[in-house]
């Protein structure tokens, strides 16, 4: 039996895990900070889209100008610049990275992430995701958690059985979720990082409970 085969492994979520907070809060309230409109007006666009670049159905454009004209942006601020602002929101978690770095080199770290066109390639031109096995993203897949497919999708992408591999999510409808699927859930928060590096180091040890 080969050492990926008997091994426990990790998956994780992006946003809430490897940020500090949410990416979209922080990005539309930066945006309607830079353009001077209320921050609600904005953000009710913003979810009411959304869905349609997490699952690909829209170029990050096309976003655009759809929330443009429906928070009445100046004309003046274009794609270009809310690209810019829209990169510039990601506010990274550096003990998660740095907990990246350290897991063991036979240890599978996936990840799975409801996630939007640009904001994705990005990620994976930084070298810190050159860690993550086969690493899918909602927008490339064409569903989101917490769909059961894209837990399918997670787990065929990790190449070993779920049970074998540990979850990583910062909303609990994405635990139970992952769950169902027979991985074995952690909830993350940035505020208790040391508690949640006890538990998943107890169960990549095999002294954790086993899904």
């Amino acid at each position: 039996m080969s050492d990926v085969a008997s091994r426990r492994h990790v998956a994780f979520d992006w946003g809430g895990v490897f940020t500090i907070g949410t990416f979209d809060g922080r990005s539309t309230g930066r945006l309607a900070a830079r353009l001077g409109l209320d921050v609600q007006r904005v953000r009710d666009s913003y979810f009411r889209h959304v869905r349609q670049l997490e699952v690909g159905a829209w170029t990050l454009p096309q976003f655009w100008t759809v929330m443009a004209r429906e928070i009445g942006a100046d004309p003046a601020f274009g794609y270009a610049d809310f690209e810019q602002l829209y990169l510039g929101s990601i506010q990274d978690n550096p003990p998660m990275y740095d907990l990246l770095a350290r897991l063991p080199g036979d240890v599978r770290a996936g990840l799975l992430s409801n996630n939007y066109p640009v904001v994705s390639e990005h990620l994976q031109s930084r070298p810190a995701f050159a860690r993550f096995h086969r690493p899918v993203f909602s927008n490339l897949i064409g569903v989101k958690k917490p769909d059961p497919r894209s837990f399918a999708a997670l787990e065929q992408a990790m190449g070993v059985p779920a049970g074998q591999v540990a979850f990583v999510d910062d909303v609990q409808e994405n635990i139970d979720a992952a769950e169902q699927a027979g991985f074995h859930g952690l909830l993350y928060h940035h505020e208790q990082h040391g508690d949640f590096e006890r538990r998943l180091g107890a169960w990549l040890n095999g002294t954790g409970p086993v899904s």
